[in-house]
């Protein structure tokens, strides 16, 4: 029993290490005035959750607490732990006005909302 165990165990590690790496899954919506980031990343607490904008790369960096009671009977882990990501955005970020419109995470959903610039200007035709 004890070898299937860490089997078990070593394959839940192993799929965990591949959705920290890979995930997680991002849609993304835009439109004439905003951006909308659509994020999967279930398990975290909005307090274990941080989002940094700088230009136009977006972190995401997420850190579970693990409880040590719970470390100790843990048998598989394949959810992640750590989210360490970051995603190159479409679009050019409006300067000097607040860069993340709305930010708000329900259900393991994260939806952000970044308004844009408006390349070029429109022109009217008389």
């Amino acid at each position: 029993m004890g070898l299937v165990k860490e089997v078990i165990k070593e394959i839940g590690n192993k799929s965990r290490e591949f959705y920290e790496f890979v995930l997680p899954p991002i849609d993304m919506y835009l439109n004439d005035n905003n951006l909308k980031i659509v994020i999967d990343i279930p398990g975290f607490t909005k307090k274990e959750i941080e989002l940094t904008l700088c230009g136009d790369i977006l972190s995401i960096n997420a850190r579970k607490t693990i409880d040590d009671k719970e470390s100790n009977t843990l048998i598989s882990n394949q959810r992640p732990n750590i989210i360490d990501k970051k995603i190159r955005l479409p679009i050019e970020i409006k300067e000097g006005e607040e860069k993340i419109e709305s930010a708000k995470y329900e259900n393991g959903i994260l939806t952000l909302i970044i308004p844009i610039i408006k390349k070029g200007k429109d022109i009217s035709i008389e």
